[in-house]
């Protein structure tokens, strides 16, 4: 009699390790993102000086990231490792890739014309698209989008430097939020987060 106790068990106590084996093995992985406040809707310019929203990125996985053309390292560094990474997704997975959208919005509204967008954004992916916009409808978004870009101190010439966050977001095709990219790890960190995330 004893012996059909455990028998009962069995079943029961196979499907709670094989749940958390599924656990452990981040099956049901969620995104860590999920769930934050950040995104939504936009209008702005994009670097061939065409109006766009976030309608015209619909269905595709988005990595956004914002900084300004005259940004003297940070921004072509990081732009570089995403455009490098974007590469190295593409030559893996082309399909896949296709519905990556790079995406490079100004926090630097008075000197990141579409036409200056379009000449910086060409040397990091062909793919990349530079936004542009008032300086309203730029501090909306980058609002929404938890981000920070704000004028900066004076630089000779009579230049100036803009202070932003240093972050880039990959965003789901439906606006979802969805993970931070090391892009400080380096280009195979960042392909390797692509390959994760993108269905």
């Amino acid at each position: 009699m004893n012996e059909t106790r455990p028998s009962r068990l069995r079943p029961t106590l196979f499907l709670s390790l094989g749940l958390a084996l599924a656990a452990c093995s981040g099956a049901a992985e969620e995104p860590p993102l999920k769930g934050a406040a950040i995104g939504g809707p936009f209008t702005l310019t994009n670097h061939e000086g065409r109006q766009v929203t976030d309608r015209d990125f619909a269905g595709k996985y988005r990595i956004m990231y914002f900084g300004f053309t005259h940004c003297p390292n940070i921004c072509p560094t990081d732009l570089a490792v995403i455009g490098q990474a974007l590469r190295r997704f593409e030559k893996s997975d082309p399909a896949r890739a296709a519905r990556v959208a790079p995406i490079f919005v100004s926090v630097d509204p008075e000197r990141d014309t579409p036409a200056v967008l379009k000449e910086y954004v060409a040397a990091f992916h062909p793919r990349l698209t530079g936004l542009t916009g008032s300086p309203k409808q730029l501090a909306e978004m980058i609002r929404r989008y938890g981000a920070y870009g704000a004028k900066g101190e004076a630089t000779a010439g009579g230049g100036y430097n803009v202070d932003h966050s240093r972050v880039a977001e990959l965003i789901g095709p439906d606006g979802e939020p969805i993970a931070l990219l090391s892009y400080d790890k380096g280009a195979e960190a960042v392909a390797g987060e692509l390959d994760r995330w993108v269905r």
